[in-house]
């Protein structure tokens, strides 16, 4: 495969080399590569997390396990405040 980066990125990647992090064009193509991948797997196992998240809401709803926002939220101020003002050991 060839291709043609666009100037800008010649120019980063030639700054790559010359910084001696790497040693040719290919080894810094092929770190972006890398990154990509870890991206995408990481993206994908966030996804899965708030999947099975939304999940275990929905279970919830269905059991009617549910607090109304306004009330969760009122609970979670009222949390802060005492933890906020608990003294210190």
């Amino acid at each position: 495969m060839q291709i043609v980066l666009p100037p800008e990125v010649e120019a980063m990647v030639q700054r790559q080399v010359a910084s001696g992090k790497y040693a040719t064009a290919l080894e810094v193509i092929l770190a972006g590569v890398k990154l990509l991948e870890q991206q995408g797997d990481i993206y994908q196992g966030r996804l899965q997390e708030l999947q099975e998240e939304a999940r275990i809401g929905w279970e919830a709803y269905n059991r009617g396990e549910v607090v109304d926002g306004s009330i969760a939220m009122a609970q979670i101020r009222s949390n802060l405040r005492s933890r906020h003002t608990a003294p210190s050991e």
